[in-house]
């Protein structure tokens, strides 16, 4: 695994060593590795949702509304099955 530096802010340092002491992280290392997955998966997701809208406001495209929700709701599943938890 490779290392990174970063600095934070004492506020953040203080909320992010909170979350430790809480127990629900191990290390201030798995914290923000958790929130670069979340933010990896959300970035996924509204990736995929513009390429669904724009197919669904084209005018070649033959499906409706319901069709795509179904879609949208399979796409998103298969997309967080590829990004694993931290």
């Amino acid at each position: 695994m490779l290392s990174m530096n970063i600095s934070l802010p004492e506020p953040l340092k203080q909320f992010v060593d909170g979350q430790v002491s809480a127990g629900r992280y191990r290390s201030a290392s798995e914290y923000v590795g958790e929130l670069i997955h979340a933010d990896a998966r959300r970035k996924a997701e509204e990736h995929l949702e513009s390429k669904l809208l724009d197919g669904l406001s084209s005018a070649e495209s033959e499906l409706k509304a319901d069709d795509w929700t179904e879609i949208r709701k399979a796409a998103l599943a298969r997309v967080k099955a590829r990004i694993p938890a931290p």
